[in-house]
Parts: structure tokens; C-alpha cells; sequence
């Protein structure tokens, strides 16, 4: 089971994160999403434990806690939804014409 922790704190590394869910039972992988330009953490983390009993164990004791001093949210993973990876808008009227731009005169 695939479980969403959020309200992280910045300064957690994946390690800290891992040895918090190893309480609760075995974890595949504990995974800081980061921000794809900066590699800054974006706050949230995606931990993998393969026994469902030791997953939810871990969400019903672990939602809401504090953890280096934020208190954590802490459910089920829901699939990521592919929303086309980005904006339908093209600017203009909608017609697929050009969104404005600059327009050098000779």
C-alpha cells in the first residue's frame, strides 16, 4: 500500500521518514517528493509498506502526529490523475490563434 504523508517538514530527509513507518511494520521505500527544478522538498512524501494490516496501523497512529514539529497528514495514496501534463489554453480567442507575442515591424 502506497501512503501520502504530508505537512512534512522541510528539514526531514527520506531516512527519518523510513524509521518513523519501521515502527509499524516493513517499509519498501519512503520517497521526499522534491520540486523537479530546484530539488527542494515540496512538503509531502510517498511511503510503500507491503502489508496492508502494518500500513493502516501506521496511518490510524501516525495522522496528526507531530513530527519535527508539524503535525502530519497521514492516509492512503490515491492515484495520480494525468490531466494531460498541461493548460489547454493557447490565449487569443480560443480558436487555436497565436496568444499575443511581439510583432517586429521592418
Amino acid at each position: 500500500m502506497n501512503i501520502y504523508v504530508g505537512n512534512l517538514s522541510f528539514r526531514a530527509s527520506e531516512q527519518d521518514v523510513e524509521n518513523l513507518f519501521t515502527q509499524y511494520g516493513e517499509v519498501s521505500s519512503a520517497r521526499i517528493i522534491t520540486d523537479k527544478f530546484t530539488g527542494r522538498s515540496r512538503g509531502f512524501a510517498i511511503v510503500e509498506m507491503n502489508d496492508n494490516s502494518s500500513a493502516n496501523a501506521a496511518i490510524s497512529a501516525l495522522h496528526e502526529k507531530e513530527f519535527m514539529e508539524r503535525n502530519l497528514v497521514v492516509n492512503e495514496a490515491r492515484p495520480r490523475e494525468n490531466n494531460g501534463g498541461g493548460s489547454n489554453y493557447r490565449g487569443g480567442n480560443n480558436n487555436n490563434g497565436g496568444g499575443g507575442g511581439y510583432n517586429k515591424r521592418y
